[in-house]
């Protein structure tokens, strides 16, 4: 176990370097803040003085080892357009991002196990063959879509739902949630359940499969001659060797959730990281471009090595190896 940890911690530090320096790379390309800064009737003098001040005359290689030795430290450097440090900008918006992201896991996995499992046992019911044409909905309609049709039932229609903000919020320290007030929870409703569909979908879709492969197996008809009831062999046995798909799935779900959430806070104006990224690809704000992107592969890369730790505790056929 502790050679796969090992292996596990270097691959996370070789897939951050390669992230960081694609990105930075990349953001090379985007434009030059230089000309947002100061506008378009700022002298050669004044560009060129910015420009030595930001670091931007140095070379590219300069450049991105400096970022790598300041982002191991966690210092991303100054905002371009805010004038903050780049740290202080991202631990501003990220309760937000990660209150809707984890709202968003929690009703995905609520709701995506078991209905997978229903239709899964119960193939060609009515209410089975209504989830799964559900599902197939949920994971065409683009979230956007299914955003603004909330909007326009739930805000514009019948006058429930705030269609923008994040509500009145209670401040915890440096961390701030909406979920301790009436306006708050209010307004993550929408957001949240757009974020969701096509978790749900996806969750529903995989169990059924995996279900429906499992309750094949020997194991699962040794179980039934041995005289187990039916709950036990299908949520005892069948449900807990489907779930190891869906560990990895659900992992990996949660961080494209945070890097995907960009499109979900644009729609509902919600105050998070991807609103952020937003503002900053705008205003070629390099520093919170590279920050935010850093910090999206190093969630990838954690809960990756997290979902593999979890694996050994549910399989022992892993810690053998």
């Amino acid at each position: 176990m502790i050679s796969l940890l090992a292996t596990r911690l270097t691959s996370v530090i070789l897939v951050m370097l390669v992230v960081s320096a694609l990105s930075f790379s990349i953001f090379n390309f985007l434009g030059d803040p230089v000309n947002n800064i100061l506008g378009v009737n700022a002298t050669l003098a004044q560009r060129e003085e910015l420009r030595v001040a930001l670091g931007l005359d140095q070379s590219t290689f300069v450049q991105f080892w400096r970022f790598v030795e300041r982002a191991v430290v966690g210092d991303f450097g100054i905002s371009y357009r805010n004038r903050q440090p780049v740290v202080d900008l991202i631990l501003a918006r990220l309760p937000a991002t990660l209150e809707l992201v984890m709202c968003a896991t929690v009703i995905a996995l609520a709701m995506g196990i078991p209905m997978g499992v229903y239709t899964a046992l119960k193939p060609r019911g009515l209410l089975s063959r209504s989830l799964q044409f559900g599902s197939l909905l949920g994971i065409s309609m683009p979230q956007f879509l299914i955003g603004m049709l909330l909007i326009l039932v739930f805000s514009v229609e019948l006058r429930w739902l705030s269609a923008f903000g994040r509500g009145e919020v209670v401040t915890l320290g440096w961390w701030t949630t909406g979920l301790l007030t009436t306006s708050g929870i209010k307004a993550l409703i929408m957001p949240t359940i757009t974020l969701a569909v096509f978790q749900v979908s996806m969750i529903m879709r995989l169990v059924r499969g995996e279900m429906l492969e499992v309750v094949r197996t020997d194991f699962v008809k040794f179980a039934r001659a041995r005289g187990l009831s039916d709950r036990a062999v299908y949520l005892t046995h069948a449900l807990r060797n489907s779930l190891l798909p869906v560990i990895t799935i659900t992992g990996l779900q949660i961080g494209s959730l945070i890097a995907f959430a960009i499109v979900v806070e644009a729609v509902f104006q919600w105050p998070g990281m991807g609103m952020l990224i937003l503002q900053a690809i705008e205003f070629a704000d390099f520093p919170v471009m590279a920050a935010y992107l850093a910090f999206v592969g190093f969630s990838f890369v954690t809960i990756n090595l997290v979902v593999d730790l979890i694996y050994l505790a549910v399989d022992p056929r892993l810690r053998a190896k």
